[in-house]
């Protein structure tokens, strides 16, 4: 065991109030009932937060080099999967030993380099990884971009895992979701939904190519896989809305609005929620009340989807990439960029803690808040 200096940093007070607390170590398992969050920072650890007394509970250190450190789950909640070494490799570390179990490189032809644009994640049963390759091959004298491909592995492949299928794929995919049917929910040019075992991409939402009347194209930049509470598949768009057929962007109404799929029912929702005032990374409906979307880059905001209004926004001392919640809806989490992760409570939009990482930046990390 070792220990830290944890400390909590309330929004009103100008200093912090630190307390002494133990940090498991490696082989620490985690308990049963109790809700943790993880996250990935440099120089190459993943981290696992105890959100009952919101502290740092153990580190893992992580094979290879990092980032973009992007964090899917196992249904069963004992196994972290993480894209690491720059884009290139996918690793399933078991959360209690912090023992690697499983390896896939996402290079996997002769004479090929690949990435992976946080397009991965797992089967609704566990059994199965999905991953996005965009290969280059690499000749002696020139590169040749190559089609990208639909991988899938098995999990239980271990530490040399290669495809047990692969099918060709539309290019600029990145997120992704496994539905409960089994269907795979991939995001790119529209929102896709896959068959895995023919390969078959049809479009279920179309973003790029929408029809909306008297609406632009919306633009998303959207790249934070999050497994969540109301187990949906959300993602942001910004669009304009114009007055009339003339579509003067003079007039228009700028827009937010959010691409989602229930992953238990295959149902999807397109829907603005406010206006576009600034730029969030990332948002989430709180799973206390779904009418609350929650969104978050320079500022945390909070608007009311059915009225389509900011509710309330609160500056923050430095960007925050990612947000989550608790399972009850109390408290939000924030991380990404630097190497804390900042707590407030969900109904005041109050500062009421801080946990610090060891090590440095966590980046563009894809934070995960799950129950044991």
């Amino acid at each position: 065991m070792r220990l830290i200096n944890a400390c909590g940093l309330a929004a009103s007070a100008l200093l912090s109030v630190c307390s002494l607390s133990v940090l498991a170590d490696e082989n620490t398992v985690l308990q049963r009932g109790h809700e943790y969050m993880l996250t990935t920072n440099y120089p190459n650890n993943l981290n696992v937060i105890d959100l009952k007394t919101d502290s740092l509970y153990k580190t893992c250190k992580l094979p290879d080099a990092f980032g973009p450190g992007t964090i899917q789950l196992s249904p069963d909640r004992m196994t972290a999967y993480v894209l690491n070494n720059h884009y290139a490799d996918i690793y399933g570390v078991e959360l209690d030993s912090c023992k690697p179990v499983f390896h896939a490189s996402i290079t996997q032809q002769p004479g090929e380099k690949a990435r992976s644009m946080f397009a991965f994640t797992l089967s609704h049963d566990g059994k199965e990884l999905y991953t996005v390759a965009n290969p280059t091959l690499m000749l002696n004298d020139h590169y040749e971009v190559q089609p990208p491909r639909l991988d899938v592995y098995a999990t239980d492949a271990g530490m040399s895992a290669k495809p047990v299928r692969s099918f060709p794929a539309p290019r600029q995919l990145t997120i992704m979701q496994s539905g409960d049917d089994g269907t795979l929910y991939v995001a790119g040019a529209d929102i896709y939904k896959v068959n895995v075992k023919t390969g078959k991409f049809d479009v279920l939402i179309p973003s790029r190519h929408w029809k909306r009347p008297n609406y632009s194209a919306p633009d998303v930049l959207y790249v934070w896989n999050q497994q969540t509470y109301r187990h949906d598949f959300s993602l942001l768009y910004t669009t304009a809305k114009f007055k009339d057929k003339k579509q003067d962007p003079a007039t228009a109404d700028n827009l937010y609005g959010l691409f989602s799929i229930d992953l238990k029912t295959g149902k999807t929702e397109t829907t603005d929620f406010g206006p576009l005032i600034e730029i969030y990374f990332s948002g989430m409906r709180s799973p206390k009340d779904p009418n609350l979307m929650l969104g978050v880059l320079n500022r945390l905001a909070k608007y009311d989807i059915k009225q389509k209004k900011l509710i309330k926004a609160v500056n923050l001392d430095h960007s925050y990439y990612c947000i989550s919640f608790n399972k009850d809806g109390s408290k939000i989490y924030l991380a990404g960029t630097f190497n804390d992760v900042a707590i407030f409570d969900a109904d005041s939009l109050k500062q009421i803690g801080s946990i610090k990482m060891p090590g440095d930046d966590m980046a563009i990390t894809t934070a995960q808040v799950f129950i044991r």
